[in-house]
């Protein structure tokens, strides 16, 4: 996010979206999709490394006041995002998954792989 810390959630969401998309990109990983949304449920990127698809999800704070951007990360979020998954797998064929995180806290990028599990 370069330093540039957005005024509201929404920029600050953008943001963190496109600096988690350059990231993964640099890394390898292919952007299918951004945004993908389903009725109760939506992942904010959906990618390809190798022949598995991956859900990433990208929690962006500006500050760590309230435990970051991992602690944002619930099970009910993770349900939201298990539903949405199951929806393009099922649009777009059953394929290996694994669900990652992108986390940005004050502008730092921790990318965690695998971070939780479809079952």
């Amino acid at each position: 996010m370069n330093g540039i810390i957005p005024r509201n959630r929404k920029a600050l969401g953008d943001a963190g979206e496109e600096s988690a998309a350059r990231h993964l990109a640099a890394e390898g990983l292919a952007i299918l999709a951004r945004n993908f949304r389903v009725k109760g449920g939506e992942i904010d990127l959906v990618c390809r490394e190798g022949g598995i698809t991956v859900f990433v999800e990208v929690r962006a704070r500006a500050r760590t006041d309230f435990g970051g951007a991992a602690a944002s990360i619930t099970p009910t979020k993770q349900k939201r995002l298990i539903l949405a998954a199951r929806h393009w797998l099922a649009r777009h064929g059953d394929s290996p998954c694994r669900f990652d995180c992108v986390l940005i806290d004050g502008g730092k990028i921790e990318w965690l792989k695998d971070a939780f599990r479809l079952d």
